[in-house]
């Protein structure tokens, strides 16, 4: 049996390669790897880690060009691939345009479709941008869809796909977090770009862990973050900040304008505006923070299991299993909201027992082998 697995970017690298090591553990199934490259330099460091050399890589990535251009070039790229490969079986996880894609080419050449990580929902198809509209287009077209919890599986339900092809598995972030931390406890990486000896810093220091990316808070939103940083530097003389800034020019202009100004009349040494992170780096900094504030949805899943407080920069998410669970809550992105919860936050000390006290409502570790289970007796092999 031969399985292509599609992906582009870091977040899902991160959680595919579980999926593949599984499926490189079974010696009647032959896993061929393909990237796009949706993500250059941030996808390599992934695969580093995990040792995975592409079997395909399609290199996609170019300077400045739009979500069309990509999508564009990503299907028929994909679709040549597909013509060449001919696989039993296609899988791709989450809501990036390279799933979307990916879904599209299986559908056009007939071959089922496995969508990990499926039927998460915001309900508003905007809100994260392209994002839920690329995994309400996946649903459509995906085979088999491998969601990570039950309100999951009932979102697709709901929509109409057939509860037979509805697997829940757990989210394979975890399964990857837990290979992490194996690789953090052996030896603890250094951190770019923070002062002098960055494991002596990070075992020493307070501070708050920060992210910022999502398309829909460019503008307004990302900068109401940057300056509700500013308002909590003022207040909690303290704490540190560390923000590693994605690589986004947009993202790059407006944290780099509003958080290195000498016009901040801040302590600037207490905000570290850091590079982006390895993987393993940035786990490093996840386990030893705080509190966590980001808009990224990778980041929700993963800190429960490291008794990590997670506020959301979003005013919707697709993740609601944290928030119901109190181990995450939305905040949006109004500077006087954000400093308002965090000062809240910080002033009671019962909440860290709360988050500790929760197992963590994404997963356990052991969603990689049941998806390759599944597909084992599916296929029966």
């Amino acid at each position: 049996m031969k399985v292509s697995v599609i992906f582009g970017t870091r977040p899902e690298a991160i959680k595919l390669a579980p999926v593949i090591i599984e499926l490189r553990k079974r010696k009647d199934i032959i896993c061929n790897v393909c990237v796009t490259a949706q993500h250059r330099q941030m996808l390599d460091q992934v695969l580093e880690l995990f040792n995975i050399i592409p079997d395909e890589d399609l290199n996609l990535m170019t300077d400045g060009q739009s979500l069309a251009e990509f999508t564009s070039r990503a299907i028929e790229a994909i679709d040549k691939y597909l013509q060449k490969e001919k696989p039993d079986i296609i899988l791709a996880q989450g809501d990036t345009t390279t799933v979307f894609c990916a879904s599209l080419a299986a559908f056009y050449h007939k071959i089922p479709f496995g969508h990990v990580e499926a039927g998460l929902r915001t309900g508003n198809i905007f809100s994260p941008w392209p994002e839920e509209a690329n995994r309400i287009l996946t649903s459509r077209l995906a085979t088999y869809h491998f969601a990570p919890t039950e309100i999951n599986k009932q979102n697709l339900i709901n929509e109409g796909v057939k509860e037979s092809n509805i697997f829940i598995t757990g989210n394979t972030i975890i399964d990857s977090l837990k290979i992490a931390l194996k690789k953090i406890k052996m030896a603890p990486p250094k951190i770019k770009g923070l002062p002098g000896d960055s494991i002596e810093f990070i075992g020493n220091k307070k501070y708050i862990l920060i992210t910022g990316h999502r398309r829909e808070n460019f503008g307004e939103g990302l900068e109401n973050i940057c300056e509700a940083i500013i308002e909590l530097s003022n207040k909690f003389p303290d704490l540190h900040f560390i923000y590693p800034v994605h690589l986004n020019p947009t993202v790059r202009e407006t944290v780099i304008k509003i958080l290195s100004s000498k016009k901040t009349n801040i302590t600037i040494d207490r905000i570290h505006l850091i590079p982006p992170q390895d993987y393993l780096a940035f786990i490093y900094l996840m386990k030893n923070a705080y509190i966590i504030l980001t808009d990224s949805g990778g980041v929700q899943e993963e800190a429960p299991s490291l008794g990590k407080p997670v506020f959301v920069l979003r005013d919707s998410t697709e993740r609601l299993e944290g928030v119901v669970s109190g181990t995450a809550k939305l905040i949006g992105t109004k500077k006087n909201n954000i400093v308002e919860e965090i000062s809240s936050f910080i002033s009671k000390d019962v909440n860290y027992k709360f988050i500790i006290q929760h197992k963590n409502p994404y997963g356990d570790g052991y969603a990689s082998r049941r998806i390759v289970k599944i597909i084992t007796e599916i296929f029966k092999i």
